[in-house]
């Protein structure tokens, strides 16, 4: 359990005082996999360092399990800071070192026994599917390698709680997707809480449980994935959203339409019934379909669609009312003419 109270954290710059996270307040469940979303700037590097005290808040307090970490310094911090892994955008790694050595860097800093460190390094190896690169130099690596001998490195000491900081911005698209299942397999397995930045909506999609949203450095929204998603209530969520969810049909097409425009959005199961083809057959209208696709979100479905329906005023308020009685949220774009 994470609990962050009232957390302020002001930077002294040359034009006076830049508030870098301004009063966030945050309760992250044991074993839950939170996202902080934001553009540059917005505050959320900031507030991560925070969270394992590598930069020390102006005010408010930081309570991980319990243990209020804005209270502690010396040895006594050390010791709690070695129950928090964390994993960098740029990996981070010793260019001289070979994987094992980087990974046993991780265990020596924390005064492992030596013979404990062998066994350890290898089953961390085999955790992260690097067994045949264990003295391999990181120069040698590909991205996705070195963010995994990252991963294995920030397991070492068996934390509690992994941060990670925009681990995937430096990866290509197949290799993030593949980091990602990673780090849920390692949520889910080890019953680690994950916390992690990014500015990437597909990544939140893809592992997320529930997120925040920053801006200058105050959280704007907050929920469960899905619910932002399919209800984002803040301007900057819905264009964080629109990324990931576009209903952009060029104007050539919309022009040629002489039906109502209806965006339509079915939550859960309802995604996969048939409910447009049956309204199709119920009422005398006609569909035709401009834009859609079914999204899973921690592998519930959110259908999105947008759609034109063609017949008489009165028949296709019938339709929608319908739809909207099946489940479906329903909103007219333009009426037909």
């Amino acid at each position: 359990m994470i609990r962050i109270n009232d957390l302020s954290k002001e930077y002294k710059t040359k034009n006076g005082l830049v508030m870098g996270v301004d009063r966030v307040n945050l309760t992250i469940s044991e074993g839950e996999v939170f996202g902080i979303v934001g553009y540059s700037g917005a505050g959320k590097s900031s507030l991560l360092r925070c969270i394992n005290l590598l930069e020390r808040p102006t005010s408010g307090q930081i309570e991980v399990n319990g243990l209020d970490l804005t209270k502690l310094k010396g040895e006594e911090l050390r010791k709690a800071r070695l129950k928090i892994g964390m994993i960098f955008q740029h990996f981070h790694l010793i260019s001289q070192k070979t994987v094992a050595e980087n990974i046993a860097f991780a265990l020596r800093a924390a005064s492992t026994p030596r013979e404990k460190m062998t066994s350890r390094v290898v089953e961390l190896l085999e955790m992260v599917g690097l067994t045949d690169k264990k003295d391999v130099f990181p120069a040698q690596l590909s991205g996705g390698q070195k963010q995994r001998v990252g991963i294995a490195r920030a397991l070492a000491n068996n934390p509690s709680l992994l941060l990670c900081d925009e681990a995937t911005s430096a990866l290509d698209p197949n290799t993030t997707l593949s980091i990602l299942r990673l780090l849920k397999k390692i949520n889910r397995e080890l019953n680690i809480t994950i916390v992690l930045i990014t500015h990437e909506m597909n990544v939140v999609k893809e592992i997320c449980d529930r997120m925040a949203v920053m801006q200058d450095g105050r959280v704007v929204e907050e929920g469960s994935v899905y619910e932002i998603f399919s209800n984002p209530k803040a301007e900057l969520t819905k264009e964080f959203i629109s990324s990931v969810l576009s209903f952009e049909v060029p104007q050539t097409i919309l022009d040629k339409v002489t039906g109502s425009i209806v965006k339509v959005m079915f939550k859960g199961d309802v995604a996969g019934e048939g409910v447009i083809s049956d309204m199709v057959q119920h009422f005398e209208v006609r569909g035709n379909f401009l834009h859609g696709s079914i999204e899973y979100i921690q592998e519930v479905p959110l259908g999105l669609f947008l759609m034109e329906i063609q017949g008489h005023p009165d028949n296709i308020k019938r339709a929608i009312t319908y739809m909207e009685g099946r489940g479906a949220q329903v909103e007219v774009i333009q009426n037909g003419h």
